[in-house]
């Protein structure tokens, strides 16, 4: 056994003399001088650009290194000198002098006299084993921190390690994973540029479907001859795609390439004890300012302030102007001036605003989410003033949108909700939005935020803290929104509630959660409300649990139970059961297979089972189809026996990425309307009070219902008030999509992406009761102008380049229920249409210089997508020609 120790000590002790003998890195000659010629590139296109039509320059130098100390007791702890000279800037690809932007420019005409002589100003860098360590890069604090950046990314190319493996470095880009492939001659460094941590973090939507998909890589091929750099060619690629439409695209392609051109007598070593004492005997000033890029603060040269751009905007903001394109682009610009501006400079605009432009700047200064945005809105708006009810609610849902929240927005809307608020509608709407907002930053990790766990338990012990009917709907709507997992038994007890409102809100929240949620007790609670194994519920209470069992993984005897009682169901409750069925094994949705096994008993599945007639229905189709996203739309009506409308309830959904959004709900409820035509109500229905409202859910944020009238003496007066109008549910401005990103490239140069979309959007329904004609009407009308923008931008000082790439369009979306109840069974005719929109994608490539010279290209295509009505099942379309006759 001793042998055996004595054996594998000597064995490591060899290994170990092996590999200090072994280079580790590159290693510099004593009185030697390596001339390098070097070469950097940015290019910035579209995705599928070429060099030939890319934005970008190149800046080409000689360079110098030399060794100035070596450590005399390890030979690859080296400190070398390197200096850049004969500096070049060029375009990367021949171009006519029009289309030349640096035409008759030189290197000091475009940097300076000043930045020019501290770029080619001699620095240090310390290599230990083939790395720089963070510090071990020395210069001068007082030099530009563009030129800096330029020095490290040149250093980068002389980081090398001899042997295959994966480790951790710095360089220019940060602390990132790097792995080496050594073959014979030749390494190859793949440097995984997600791993890289940097102190400039960026933001990005929290949905997948709204968000941005970004792609990198960088490898850097090194060839050596006799253990020495002869070259070192190194690519990095960064592109940017929306999820929803990857022809949006960007990239930035940035190139290095450093050749040694020869060897000459060079200076001796220094002679010192160590790096610290040698630096400080070469230059005093010299420091050690770190090997990782600084943070470059751009100044906009004679960019307009704030006030000055709104000025130039307003008008495009005015109401009149939100259903085109033009609308939702200026709100982006305006967004990113905002974000740049002062507490002081925001409220000024604000109060200057016009009093119909005021809504659309309110959604945009609160969209720009930026420390000094929600100061200013905290105190231009007074929430203890009722009448200010239009911008303190376009306010919140700005809150309830945003993409990227934080603890700070939170708190200030738990400050208002603790405060006086001198509208109810408000009240409500804050609480609601907080849960809004609790999901979000639940989702980036933040559930045990200070705030966040506040308002947690503030909306989780609500509903039982009130008796107030309206409070604890709010309650239960700020949970929905929320998502909590903790809120599911609140839910699931709220769900047999004898409040109808409850039972629906509860359960319409648990068909949002994840299905492996869904308890055995979640289960059985939904099927004892929708068998009324308990009590006597209404009949959309039953018909939102049917919803709920059938999308949450049913076992065959729920669904066998589902098909038996269809036959003892109330009529339009036999109906639409019967067609929420076959709209599931039509479109093959996820319950479609049980559904089938259950249905080859025949006494499950019969004729007399499956041939009840009426006229509620459920219907879903594909409203769009692509290769990036999938949209699809779902109609369901549900009547009373006599007639008149239970509940309309439209979904709009999008699906990219493997991510699903809940784009769009308008659910159009009424009760209580039998005594209008002298009818006999429904069971468990005969005392309900006359009501009619509506509720949407936007973006996966429910908002606050709206009501069109409730009690019999205000449902009378609205009856003869009524002017067919719609009444607004949401209208307004909306970042959909915000992603920002500091791309720090390996040479030195930095690239700012910016994408973000915005939608103007205007959603407003309406119901007509008509007792003469004895017909009713219901309208849910979308209008929509939505903005996508790409800006993809590398300014250093000198030169400016950049891309952006943009589509738009415009469109609205109408759908109304015509029932004429003169007769039974009645007719019901629904009409979905969309009418003829263009879409418009725009190419834009600039490149300026700061005496004001710049060369623009622009390019665009413009298609029209046709206008249609959208299909639903024939029995609709039969229908609508007995209602409409020869004109339909």
């Amino acid at each position: 056994m001793l042998a055996l120790v004595v054996f594998l000590l000597c064995l490591t002790s060899c290994v170990s003399c092996v590999s200090s003998g072994a280079a580790a890195g590159p290693r510099l000659n004593n009185n030697q001088l390596y001339k390098f010629s070097y070469t950097t590139e940015v290019l910035i296109d579209k995705a599928r650009g070429s060099k030939e039509g890319s934005a970008g320059y190149r800046i080409s130098s000689d360079v110098d290194v030399n060794l100035v100390w070596r450590d005399p007791s390890s030979k690859d702890d080296q400190l070398i000198k390197l200096s850049m000279s004969n500096l070049r800037i060029e375009p990367v690809s021949q171009r006519s002098e029009k289309k030349n932007v640096l035409h008759g420019s030189t290197a000091e005409s475009l940097l300076g006299k000043t930045k020019l002589a501290a770029l080619t100003k001699p620095f240090l860098v310390h290599l230990k084993n083939g790395k720089v360590r963070a510090k071990a890069f020395y210069s001068y604090w007082t030099e530009p921190t563009t030129i800096k950046n330029l020095k490290r990314g040149l250093t980068s190319l002389l980081q090398v390690q001899l042997n295959t493996g994966k480790v951790v470095e710095n360089d220019v880009s940060g602390r990132c994973t790097v792995e080496y492939k050594a073959v014979k001659g030749q390494v190859t460094r793949t440097k995984i540029l997600e791993t890289c941590k940097t102190a400039e973090a960026g933001f990005t939507t929290h949905s997948k479907v709204l968000g941005v998909t970004s792609k990198a890589s960088s490898v850097t091929v090194f060839t050596l001859e006799d253990g020495f750099i002869r070259s070192a060619v190194a690519e990095e690629t960064h592109s940017l795609a929306i999820n929803a439409r990857r022809s949006t695209a960007a990239k930035v392609v940035s190139r290095q390439t450093l050749t040694l051109v020869g060897t000459e007598a060079g200076p001796l070593e220094t002679a010192g004890k160590d790096v610290a004492g040698v630096v400080k005997s070469i230059d005093t000033k010299l420091a050690a300012v770190g090997i990782v890029a600084e943070k470059v603060k751009s100044q906009c040269k004679g960019c307009p302030s704030l006030f000055e751009h709104w000025q130039a905007e307003k008008k495009q903001l005015e109401p009149a102007s939100l259903s085109k394109a033009t609308a939702p682009r200026s709100f982006l610009a305006l967004i990113q001036s905002i974000r740049k501006a002062s507490k002081d400079e925001i409220l000024k605009v604000l109060k200057s605003a016009s009093k119909t432009s005021l809504p659309q700047m309110v959604d945009a200064v609160t969209s720009s989410q930026t420390p000094a945005s929600l100061d200013a809105m905290l105190e231009f708006l007074n929430f203890t003033d009722a009448k200010g009810l239009v911008l303190q609610e376009r306010f919140l849902y700005a809150c309830g949108f945003a993409s990227h929240p934080n603890e700070r927005m939170l708190e200030a809307l738990l400050d208002i909700a603790k405060g006086k608020i001198g509208s109810t509608d408000i009240k409500e709407s804050v609480v609601i939005i907080m849960g809004a907002l609790v999901h979000k930053l639940c989702q980036k990790e933040g559930c045990n935020l200070p705030t966040v766990v506040k308002v947690k338990k503030m909306i989780l012990d609500g509903p039982q803290s009130t008796q107030v009917e309206s409070e604890v709907q709010m309650y239960l709507l700020a949970l929905k929104n929320s998502l909590l997992p903790e809120a599911i038994p609140i839910f699931t007890k709220y769900a047999e509630s004898e409040v109808g409102a409850y039972s629906t809100i509860s359960l319409t929240a648990l068909q949002r959660y994840d299905v492996k949620l869904m308890t055995s007790e979640v289960k059985q609670t939904v099927n004892r409300v929708y068998h009324q194994n308990r009590r006597i519920y209404e009949k959309n209470v039953r018909a939102a649990a049917a919803d709920v069992i059938l999308s949450s993984n049913p076992s065959y005897m729920e669904v066998k139970n589902l098909l038996l009682s269809i036959g003892n169901l109330p009529h339009e409750m036999n109906k639409y059961m019967l067609s929420k069925i076959q709209d599931i094994l039509r479109f093959q949705l996820p319950a479609s297979k049980v559904l089938r096994q259950a249905m080859k008993d025949m006494i499950s599945h019969n004729y007399d089972r499956f041939a009840k007639v009426g006229s509620s229905s459920a219907y879903s189709g594909f409203m769009a189809q692509s290769a990036d996203v999938s949209s699809t739309y779902s109609l369901d009506i549900l009547y009373s026996g006599s007639g008149i409308l239970r509940r309309s309830n439209m979904n709009i959904y999008g699906a990219s990425n493997g991510a699903t959004l809940h784009g769009l709900q308008v659910a159009i409820e009424a009760q209580g309307l039998e005594s209008l035509i002298a009818a006999t109500p429904d069971e468990g229905e005969e005392d309900l009070e006359s009501f009619a409202g509506m509720s949407a859910v936007l973006f996966d944020v429910q908002l606050r219902p709206v009501t069109f009238f409730k009690g019999y003496s205000d449902l009378m007066s609205k009856m003869f008030s009524m002017t067919g109008e719609p009444m607004n549910v949401v209208k307004g401005l909306i970042l959909l999509s915000d992603h920002s990103e500091v791309i720090q490239l390996q040479s030195g140069l930095k690239a700012n992406a910016e994408f973000q979309g915005g939608l103007a959007i205007d959603i407003s329904g309406g119901m007509e009761i008509s007792l003469w004609y004895r017909e009713s009407k219901t309208s849910v009308n979308n209008r929509g102008a939505l903005v996508v923008t790409g800006n993809v931008t590398v300014d250093m000082d000198f030169l400016r380049v950049g891309v952006e790439v943009s589509f738009e369009t415009e469109a609205s979306l109408d759908f109304i229920t015509t029932v004429q109840f003169s007769e039974y069974p009645f007719l019901v005719c629904m009409q979905m249409d969309k009418t003829t929109f263009p879409v418009r994608e725009y190419l834009t490539k600039y490149e300026s210089v700061p005496s004001g010279k710049s060369v623009v290209s622009r390019k665009g295509k413009k298609m029209l997508i046709p206008g249609s009505e959208f299909p639903l099942h024939q029995e609709n379309s039969n229908m609508c020609k007995k209602v409409f006759g020869s004109s339909w």
